[in-house]
């Protein structure tokens, strides 16, 4: 009876460790940043900085690292620190892709697996649009944690950039936003990275999934406050052409590319039949039943371009208008 008993008072903050727990324990979902799963990293990062403590404006700005810190592989540069609710916007060479399993990663540096500064992360497929993975912070909010408090548990975080120590990535998974309308999964051109601000207390807390505050240290009145971005690795991106046919890959060439005012499709022995542009997003930009294309009327950017032949066979390419 009283082992039953015991059961029955640990049993809710039992149930509460679901999600994958620290680097190198069983079941875990770290990402090492020398795995040969990554295939690139953002090259570049545009930061916007939060305050060293948003309870106290005059206390200033977090400071510590350049913008270009967020760049690189995951150790090749020092951090740069996003303070109170600051965050970043990072891009790639190639838009990032959803594949089978988790797709980019995002790497702290907490020096140990129980000191864990969190961050939400959203994502763009135009830079204009952000959708936020859904974040579950199962940590309990009975105490705030201070700032020296080695409280974390990763195992009580889900899509959170930071349940992860220092040199090992939170990985993500594209397919939990599945089915957002205006974001097209397959082309992932900005990364944003926004600080949890780990206070529990209105009017400064920050939300999970089901509207309970995020708690994390706090406060952290350093000019090193807040979530310190090290990198964001890709493990699936967008092939530079995407093949529909392979028996087209070599029949034709399209020239110029990158363009400024036309582009043109040639062919030696298969006719064309139609090419359209579409953007990022799968819209149709321009159509022609003729080997040529104006681009006067879309902007510079990424966009793919879809030739089909008169047989029916089609294949897309990614272009870039100058």
């Amino acid at each position: 009876m009283k082992n039953i008993l015991l059961f029955l008072i640990l049993y809710p903050f039992v149930t509460q460790a679901q999600f994958p727990g620290p680097a190198n324990t069983v079941g875990s979902t770290a990402m090492y940043k020398d795995s040969s799963a990554f295939i690139n990293w953002a090259n570049t990062c545009v930061v916007n900085r939060g305050l060293q403590d948003i309870a106290f404006p005059n206390n200033g700005f977090a400071s510590v690292g350049n913008d270009t810190n967020g760049t690189k592989k995951a150790g090749v540069n020092a951090v740069v620190s996003l303070g109170d609710g600051g965050s970043a916007i990072l891009t790639f060479p190639l838009p990032i892709s959803n594949g089978v399993g988790f797709d980019f990663a995002v790497f702290e540096n907490a020096f140990d697996e129980k000191f864990l500064e969190l961050a939400f992360v959203e994502v763009s497929s135009d830079g204009l649009n952000f959708f936020r993975f859904p974040a579950t912070s199962n940590t309990s909010t009975l105490t705030q944690i201070g700032p020296f408090d080695n409280v974390g548990d990763a195992s009580l975080l889900n899509n959170l950039a930071g349940k992860y120590s220092v040199n090992y990535g939170t990985p993500f998974d594209l397919e939990d936003l599945q089915g957002t309308i205006g974001l097209n999964l397959q082309a992932i051109t900005h990364v944003k990275i926004i600080d949890a601000v780990g206070c529990i207390a209105p009017p400064y807390a920050t939300y999970d999934k089901t509207n309970k505050p995020i708690n994390d240290p706090y406060p952290t009145a350093f000019i090193s406050g807040g979530f310190d971005l090290d990198a964001v690795g890709v493990i699936h991106q967008l092939a530079v052409g995407i093949t529909e046919n392979n028996s087209l890959e070599n029949a034709v060439q399209i020239y110029p590319n990158p363009a400024s005012d036309f582009i043109s499709v040639y062919s030696a022995n298969i006719g064309i039949k139609e090419l359209s542009i579409t953007n990022l997003n799968g819209k149709v930009m321009v159509k022609s039943e003729l080997a040529h294309l104006s681009l006067s009327a879309i902007d510079a950017g990424f966009y793919f371009l879809k030739i089909i032949s008169s047989t029916g066979e089609s294949i897309t390419k990614k272009i870039i208008k100058n």
